[in-house]
């Protein structure tokens, strides 16, 4: 397969120009400029459009086993495809817990059922997510986990967290931490402050992450390791995490779309489409995200997809579960409020979509080089699309996004060397 005239965007190697790419038996086997046709070669002219490596999405909830409901492995695979990603890490706060071999399997089987994608699942840290007792982490790391959180729920026992540090560190494992004082931000529903306050609703602090965020980093700094913070989204967190790298600590984190696209302000009525958790922050906490993605204090963007049925998300936002989708709007977010607000460059959006997570995880993907699968994400950066959640390949149709104008759509992705058409 030869995939013609497009512009090449790959950060791994600063390559941002015109080109072609010969793909063969999944590899990528050429990359250089006017190739020619083999003899029964499949031709694509991709003139006018954007080649990436696929996107990596480290942080997503799929929720099969035990929520089904609410999206399965199946379809979880489909609207991460759609929305360009090639690779995708699922979280673990399924029922049952991803915490074992036998459900750590299951996960793989029902991956392998479905459409081919980069399946990287992330175990969690604790036995039920309970905050007692630590995973087998050597024995599931060795059988395909890629990383351990409890996401979902805080693990507050810092006694815990210091051991599962060290032992992590010495298994070469990463832990991802969902920073939040549970008493801290219990009952919330969203962000403290004015929008609260007009909707007469309990809000969440920004204190709630940002002392999580502070003491985690205090263990990490006696403990050693590696650590990765999850959702990030208030100032005071995004400083605290620059000063901890300054001090040559080995920490890296992620945001998601929501947090430089929202703020609080634009919640104006009872609708749970906005309700996730992390909350959407203040004005002057989405600038802050959109600086840390600037200077690099900021690592990844996560979709952290989390859908909920359509009857969930429709309940009083007061009952609402916390959550939305993320796949299918992340691209088209990030050029649209990233790249044409003057914030980052196409190639610095895909650095943080693809090369950085790929780099944390350490995992084979992120890079278009030569003798290494062909896994890429076709963009057309320029065409306008409006946002129709009931189109969704995902099974929640439900988005804060929906209505709304972006620029940037996924075309296609190559899933180790097979072209897929995104319909």
């Amino acid at each position: 397969m030869l995939l013609k005239n497009a512009h090449i965007i790959n950060p791994a190697d600063n390559l941002n120009e015109l080109s072609d790419i010969r793909v063969e038996n999944g590899m990528v086997a050429e990359i250089s400029k006017n190739l020619f046709p083999l003899v029964d070669e499949e031709v694509i002219d991709l003139s006018g459009k954007v080649i990436t490596p696929g996107l990596v999405d480290m942080h997503c909830h799929l929720r099969e086993p035990g929520f089904e409901s609410k999206e399965t492995i199946k379809t979880g695979i489909q609207s991460a495809l759609a929305g360009g990603y090639t690779a995708i890490c699922p979280m673990a706060n399924t029922s049952p817990v991803v915490d074992n071999l036998m459900t750590l399997k299951y996960t793989f089987d029902r991956a392998q059922e479905a459409e081919e994608i980069g399946f990287y699942p992330i175990c969690a840290l604790s036995i039920g997510l309970k905050g007692q007792n630590l995973v087998n982490m050597s024995e599931l790391k060795d059988n395909g986990a890629v990383a351990f959180s409890d996401d979902g729920k805080p693990l507050e026992n810092l006694k815990l967290y210091r051991v599962a540090l060290e032992y992590a560190d010495s298994l070469g494992a990463l832990i991802i931490s969902h920073s939040e004082d549970s008493s801290l931000a219990s009952g919330g529903v969203i962000n403290e402050g004015a929008a609260s306050t007009r909707l007469g609703l309990q809000g969440i602090s920004d204190l709630a992450e940002s002392v999580a965020v502070a003491r985690e980093l205090e263990v990490l700094r006696y403990s050693g390791g590696k650590l990765h913070f999850a959702h990030i989204s208030t100032k005071r967190s995004i400083e605290l995490i620059r000063q901890a790298k300054k001090d040559g600590l080995n920490v890296t984190c992620e945001t998601a779309p929501h947090y430089f696209s929202l703020c609080d302000e634009d919640i104006k009525t009872f609708e749970a489409k906005f309700k996730m958790n992390p909350p959407l922050r203040s004005r002057e906490d989405k600038e802050a995200v959109i600086e840390g993605l600037q200077d690099g204090t900021i690592d990844v963007i996560a979709t952290d997809h989390a859908p909920h049925t359509l009857e969930e998300k429709l309940m009083p936002i007061q009952k609402a579960p916390m959550g939305i989708v993320g796949f299918e709007t992340s691209l088209g977010l990030c050029i649209t409020n990233l790249v044409d607000g003057g914030y980052l460059t196409l190639s610095q959006v895909i650095e943080k979509l693809s090369l950085n997570p790929s780099r944390i995880l350490n995992i084979k993907q992120g890079n278009i080089k030569i003798g290494e699968p062909a896994n890429l994400t076709v963009v057309d950066p320029d065409v306008e699309w409006i946002v129709d959640a009931s189109k969704f390949k995902s099974k929640c149709k439900i988005s804060p996004f929906d209505g709304k104008k972006l620029r940037g759509r996924v075309l296609a992705v190559v899933v180790n060397g097979k072209y897929k058409e995104i319909q």
